[in-house]
């Protein structure tokens, strides 16, 4: 095991699959993230301006690098369609050196230079 605490996992969670595979490939895209799994079928209960919810989800669990956090919210507020999108970061303490490897490579640790 090797220390992780310079990565994150973030959780977003979407309307439909639609969305949530829009939301990945963007991430992907900007290379904010390196893995994005997507959990269908999610059924979240919720309160929402005084009134309890109910609605079918999708989350996304998002692998990225600390670093990169603020950048990854900006892109996921900008692009979700709710009003107040769930974007919680949890702190990795530790993880294989093999997948940590993959994922500090896969997440530069600040945006590339303009072309």
């Amino acid at each position: 095991m090797k220390n992780a605490t310079a990565f994150a996992l973030v959780l977003v969670t979407a309307p439909n699959l639609t969305t949530a595979r829009k939301l990945a490939r963007a991430a992907l895209g900007a290379k904010l993230v390196a893995c994005a799994n997507l959990v269908p079928r999610l059924e979240s209960h919720y309160w929402w301006h005084g009134k309890l919810e109910r609605s079918n989800e999708v989350l996304l669990v998002l692998k990225t690098r600390r670093t990169r956090l603020a950048a990854l919210e900006k892109l996921v507020l900008s692009q979700h369609p709710y009003d107040t999108p769930e974007f919680l970061a949890l702190p990795l303490s530790a993880g294989t050196d093999r997948y940590l490897d993959w994922l500090r490579a896969s997440v530069p640790p600040k945006a590339p230079p303009s072309a």
